[in-house]
């Protein structure tokens, strides 16, 4: 019997007025995976992110009972059915660790205190109410900062640090949360190359010494190629390639996305792509790992 999935993406459509964002998405992922989901700007990246993290409703299944109802599950519990988001939502975003690229830090607030803030989800409602953390709380957000190279900085408030180091604090955050799952929604975008690395490093550590799995969002191939064993491609709200990150050569993502290609890639690569040519959207790629 083939083990549960750790999240199961089945049908999902989301749209925004008449507007699609993504439409009849589905796949699955593995506990233990690292994997990227990269696509242009406006391929609708971020909203499966906050789909499957249950911060966005899907639409209503209309498949008029004729297929299983469509819907997003982690853990093999329901995050999302039919266009709801699910009583079991609660419970799981307390496994979930969820990471933005506006770092989501309370400016006032000392960076061992911002850590701290990832216990609430899992404290009694009196202590969460007035944040009040033991102890033992603040001596495991110590460790979680030292864990990202970032135990030194712990009683700076938030505003003093510089981007690379609020990403450190957040993902520290999630350590204390105990998340055992990672969505990372862009999360070196606006970073400089040597902070990206050193988030991305620590993402990997995470996913390799503690299995952690880790759903990582990416504008640059780049950091999908060095970092994730698996991408999966998102162009006009649909997947064109579920698969091996080793196998996105630049030619092949030239075919996939043409023009859009060069977005995909730092400077040096993409001056290094040829030109952009066109071909047939239904000849693109196999999806390989598709559900």
């Amino acid at each position: 019997m083939a083990s549960a999935a750790l999240v199961e993406v089945r049908r999902v459509s989301k749209t925004f007025g008449r507007a699609s964002v993504f439409r009849d998405i589905s796949f699955r992922l593995d506990k233990g995976e690292m994997v990227a989901l990269i696509g242009a700007s406006g391929s609708g990246k971020s909203t499966l992110i906050r789909a499957i993290a249950g911060l966005e409703p899907i639409d209503t299944d209309r498949s008029n009972g004729q297929m299983p109802p469509s819907g997003i599950d982690l853990f093999d519990l329901p995050m999302q059915r039919d266009g709801r988001i699910k009583g079991s939502a609660k419970r799981l975003r307390v496994r979930v660790g969820v990471i933005f690229q506006q770092f989501n830090l309370v400016p006032r607030l000392s960076v061992l205190t911002n850590v701290c803030l990832g216990f609430l989800g899992r404290m009694p409602s009196t202590r969460s109410l007035f944040g009040r953390f033991t102890t033992d709380e603040k001596q495991r957000a110590v460790q979680a900062l030292a864990r990202v190279g970032m135990a030194e900085h712990a009683l700076r408030r938030g505003a003093d640090l510089s981007g690379g180091q609020q990403q450190r604090a957040a993902i520290a955050r999630t350590l204390v949360q105990g998340a055992e799952f990672i969505i990372a929604d862009e999360p070196i975008a606006s970073l400089d190359p040597a902070s990206a690395r050193r988030v991305m490093d620590i993402l990997a550590d995470l996913n390799k010494r503690d299995r952690i799995s880790v759903l990582v969002s990416l504008h640059q191939v780049d950091y999908a190629l060095a970092y994730c064993p698996r991408t999966i491609a998102l162009k006009g709200g649909s997947i064109v390639y579920d698969g091996p990150s080793k196998a996105l050569s630049p030619a092949l993502l030239n075919a996939i996305y043409g023009d859009e290609s060069r977005e995909l890639f730092s400077d040096g690569l993409a001056a290094a792509l040829p030109q952009p040519i066109s071909v047939d959207d239904d000849a693109i790629v196999p999806l390989a790992r598709r559900a």
